[in-house]
């Protein structure tokens, strides 16, 4: 499935010029697509991505990200329901490729498929492999209160992002990032480490290393209801839990019965002895809850049916007082 080169590396083309099908759906996926269109030693011949879904209180369908790029890009589109029935690999395997590039695809690629092109399949994933391996590496990351995170370009194999791994890059992780903030961060970088990829190939000096199954970690698809905050858990934590949930599934306490969504969690100072989820007081427009050790500030809340707004604003509209205890 892989040419190798006489150096050890993965290589190229004789004529130079991949011929590369790109499978990808969400905005993290679109510096990749942009970076290959970029470079005249790669024909993107196809794009894959998900079907169209309805969005929007109208419901209306909307085309993923990708789609929209390579539209205006002049290129095919294909978008399988499944990829297994009927099987995806006879659609592409007439087009002669030399290499798939999946990135944040939304589906697992079968066997039959990650065999199709000369060189195999590579993926960019969110995440310095083998940590966090899964659909959700970015929010997991935040979740766990990590100070760095990267991005990894793996050749994919028939197990979950347990692929060698060919290049990385590292980022920092800031006090007061958010998981939407981190993808925004990490999709040029997955850009970037595709075009040194690449750059690797064509020398002939790319080289893939066996991962370290042994440290491995999981990083399954988030679900609703994981928003729900644990105030008894050290204020860090809660302050992580708020902000790897941002944006979605959304972090939430419990206020008369109804999900209050917030934002903004800060670390603050705590009142001695306040049971954990106490309202306690207000810093300008945040709120300060106390958790099971310390405290976080608040910054936003919304409640079902209303307005985004700041925590203050949501004191003075009487959602809640200053002493309740959010659920």
């Amino acid at each position: 499935m892989t040419g190798v080169s006489e150096s050890g590396g993965l290589a190229a083309p004789a004529d130079g010029r991949l011929r590369v099908a790109f499978m990808g759906s969400p905005d993290f996926a679109v510096p990749p697509l942009e970076l290959l269109l970029s470079r005249a030693d790669v024909h993107v011949v196809l794009v894959v991505s998900q079907p169209d879904k309805p969005a929007g209180r109208g419901r209306k369908l909307q085309m993923p990200p990708v789609k929209e790029v390579a539209l205006r890009a002049g290129l095919p589109v294909a978008q399988p329901e499944k990829l297994r029935t009927p099987p995806f690999a006879e659609v592409v395997r007439p087009l002669a490729l030399d290499l798939i590039v999946v990135v944040a695809y939304g589906r697992i690629l079968p066997p039959d498929l990650l065999a199709v092109p000369r060189l195999g399949c590579w993926n960019i994933h969110g995440s310095l492999l083998p940590s966090y391996r899964g659909a959700a590496p970015i929010q997991h990351a935040v979740l766990d209160g990590q100070r760095e995170t990267g991005v990894t370009l793996m050749q994919m194999e028939a197990g979950l992002d347990t692929g060698p791994t060919l290049l990385r890059a590292r980022l920092a992780i800031g006090d007061d990032d958010t998981a939407g903030a981190l993808f925004e961060r990490l999709a040029p970088l997955g850009a970037r480490v595709l075009d040194a990829g690449l750059d690797a190939l064509g020398a002939g000096t790319l080289v893939a290393t066996p991962q370290d199954h042994a440290a491995a970690t999981l990083a399954p698809m988030l679900a609703k209801e994981q928003g729900r905050l644990d105030w008894s858990r050290p204020a860090a934590r809660v302050r992580d839990h708020v902000r790897g949930m941002d944006p979605w599934p959304g972090a939430f306490a419990l206020v008369g019965g109804e999900p209050l969504k917030v934002w903004g969690a800060r670390l603050a100072e705590a009142s001695p002895g306040a049971t954990p989820g106490t309202a306690l007081r207000l810093d300008g427009d945040r709120l300060v809850v106390a958790c099971g050790e310390g405290a976080v500030s608040l910054g936003e809340g919304q409640l079902p049916g209303r307005k985004r707004l700041p925590m203050a604003a949501l004191l003075t509209g009487r959602a809640f007082a200053l002493g309740d205890v959010l659920g």
